[in-house]
Order: C-alpha cells, then sequence, then structure tokens
C-alpha cells in the first residue's frame, strides 16, 4: 500500500477586519497577530503598522540572506542589525529616478555587521543584501491580481 502525500501547506495570510476599528487580526498558518494604525490616525496602536511589517520582511529576509552567506562562506560574521524606514520624496530629489509621477517611494536601509570581518567581506556582503528574495520581489515590479469573492 503506497502513502499518499501530504497536503501542500496553505501559504495564504488571511486578514480580518471587523467594523469598528482599524485593528486588523492576521492569521498566517498555526501564527496569528495584530496589525494597527496609531492612535493619531485613527487606531488603536495594538500592533505595528502596515508599513512596519513590509520593512520587517525585508529586515528579517536581508539579515537571514546575510546569515546564510557568511556561514557558507565560514566568515566570522558575529551579527547582523538592519534598521529600516520608509518614506516618500518628492521625484525633484531623487536624481535616479526615472518613474513618472511626484513621488517615489523610498527605503533606507542599514546594515551594521558585527564581527571581524575584512573590508573585502564587508563589501561582499552589502552587495549580498540586496539579493534577498523580498527585496527581490519587491524591485521587481510586482503585480497583485484582486478578486472579489461572494
Amino acid at each position: 500500500m503506497s502513502k499518499q502525500p501530504e497536503a501542500a501547506p496553505d501559504k495564504s495570510v488571511l486578514v480580518k477586519v471587523g467594523p469598528d476599528a482599524l485593528l486588523a487580526d492576521v492569521q498566517a498558518g498555526r501564527h496569528t497577530w495584530f496589525i494597527d494604525e496609531p492612535i493619531a490616525a485613527g487606531g488603536q496602536d495594538q500592533g505595528p503598522t502596515p508599513y512596519d511589517l513590509l520593512l520587517s520582511a525585508l529586515g528579517a529576509c536581508t539579515a537571514i540572506t546575510l546569515r546564510l552567506y557568511a556561514n557558507q562562506k565560514k566568515w566570522p560574521l558575529e551579527a547582523i542589525e538592519v534598521r529600516l524606514s520608509h518614506q516618500r520624496v518628492h521625484r525633484q530629489d531623487c536624481d535616479r529616478c526615472e518613474m513618472a509621477g511626484e513621488m517615489l517611494e523610498e527605503v533606507q536601509k542599514e546594515l551594521r555587521l558585527i564581527g571581524p570581518l575584512t573590508p573585502e567581506q564587508r563589501q561582499r556582503l552589502e552587495v549580498i543584501s540586496s539579493k534577498c528574495p523580498v527585496q527581490k520581489t519587491l524591485m521587481s515590479g510586482l503585480r497583485i491580481v484582486t478578486t472579489l469573492i461572494e
């Protein structure tokens, strides 16, 4: 008797918001958490904002990618810190901007690489930091397809 293959785990994320608040209840697999807006924006400040989560995903992916690369190379990278911020900048303030429109979305990403790394190793890790899958997805011109379900 052959064993049936296990069903693939659900890779979707379910987000629910009720009628009275901006508080979002998020479920991803067996994990749950809240996303909210600050009180000044009409929320209850009971969780990180949507942009906090977006930056968290990028920062975590960056740090994990660097950890995997340094481990593979057996480099003495002791710890990684990634600090991120998001802002909208005026198009004329962006000398490399090729996008149409008045504003450009910009994420600032600062890396702190802790450990006795050579300057060459540090430079290589900076290059590798832009190769994390989440950054590649964000930079790819992501397409979002919305379907209304009854």
